[in-house]
């Protein structure tokens, strides 16, 4: 079986022609697929039913997120959701809307999705790096999750706006498929989404940014760096090589001159681990002058034994890096009390419900 939703617009152009079929039949496929969301191809009318018949028996699917559980926050700002996607794997992913930059305009809808279900990148206080790595999420997959939420906004009269590759799993680690789910998502017969609304977060593989930066795409990365020297990032990031806060350093500059988007180091704070005044005149000191931005993330705490810093801590941080002259914003927090971090809710329907998480 082919998932529709994992073909390129060209993919489907082919796929129609050699059917024996004129190419514009490609856009009556492509056009509900993105803004009608049909579930399965006798839901697209327009095309003619011999095509449909054909599509069908040459094993072309329309695939679809299944929602088995839904917790929203208390100022409704925040959805997460548990996904079925395939052989009866859960995933999350969840939606953080802002409030309008305009009056009387949108919110902005950031759509936060996974690439893999588990991590082998073992962060010690990730619920996601605790789970283990399970198996990688095709295109098709990734793309659902975009879809489910693209449907349950439009019914509110809403839109995508933007889109983090930021859930469970290393969006490097699986490669091939992240970046097929990208072009899709940004190709203009595809879903459309601006290439500059798109953020992709990484541990900092290496291999990875380096093709990110050759694939010519005005796409945002985030690399999560959580320490200022290579000794507390190895007891962090278990799986972090030797040099990895220098290599990390000169990938995000490589990528910033390649490519001219600049780029974001992300820093969980944790009480009494990375979070002292002394640690981040180390921090100012190693991005001081670079041009990227920091982005402090108050940690939620998972199955491990961090903390949140006080608020105090967390300011006094952001005022250090700031005065040195190092752009810095503390993350806004969305959904702290629904297990919003990537990796949490899963973890914790598994305690309640077992590995099938039918609890809804």
């Amino acid at each position: 079986m082919t998932d529709l939703y994992r073909l390129l617009p060209e993919e489907m152009e082919q796929l129609v022609m050699d059917m024996g079929y004129p190419r514009y039949r490609a856009d009556q496929i492509l056009l509900p697929l993105y803004y009608k969301f049909p579930k399965d191809l006798n839901d697209i009318p327009q095309l003619p039913k011999k095509l449909r018949d054909d599509l069908i028996a040459g094993g072309y699917t329309i695939g679809s997120a299944k929602e088995i559980h839904r917790i929203v926050s208390e100022d409704g700002d925040t959805t997460k959701l548990l996904l079925n996607l395939t052989d009866n794997n859960s995933v999350e992913a969840v939606l953080m809307q802002y409030d309008p930059s305009k009056i009387g305009g949108h919110p902005r809808s950031t759509i936060c999705v996974s690439t893999q279900i588990g991590c082998a990148m073992g962060c010690v206080f990730c619920a996601t790096g605790q789970m283990g790595f399970e198996t990688n999420l095709k295109a098709e997959h990734i793309v659902s999750q975009v879809i489910h939420f693209a449907e349950i906004l439009q019914q509110r009269g809403e839109h995508v706006t933007n889109l983090v590759f930021m859930g469970m799993g290393e969006p490097m680690a699986n490669y091939d498929e992240m970046i097929r789910s990208v072009k899709i998502l940004t190709h203009d017969r595809g879903f459309g989404l601006g290439q500059r609304h798109i953020t992709i977060s990484t541990i900092g593989i290496k291999s990875g940014i380096e093709k990110l930066a050759e694939e010519n795409l005005q796409i945002g990365l985030a690399i999560s760096l959580h320490a200022p020297n290579n000794a507390l990032r190895k007891k962090l990031v278990p799986t972090a090589s030797p040099n990895s806060v220098e290599e990390i350093i000169e990938l995000g500059g490589n990528y910033f001159k390649k490519t001219g988007r600049r780029v974001t180091f992300e820093y969980a704070l944790m009480a009494g681990v990375n979070d002292s005044p002394e640690i981040a005149t180390e921090l100012a000191g190693l991005l001081r002058g670079n041009g990227s931005h920091v982005n402090l993330i108050p940690i939620n705490p998972t199955a491990g034994d961090f903390q949140r810093p006080s608020e105090k801590n967390v300011q006094e941080f952001e005022r250090i890096l700031s005065e040195a002259g190092v752009n810095c914003t503390v993350r806004i927090e969305k959904g702290t009390e629904i297990s919003a971090a990537c990796g949490q809710l899963r973890t914790d329907l598994a305690g309640q419900t077992g590995p099938n998480f039918s609890k809804s």
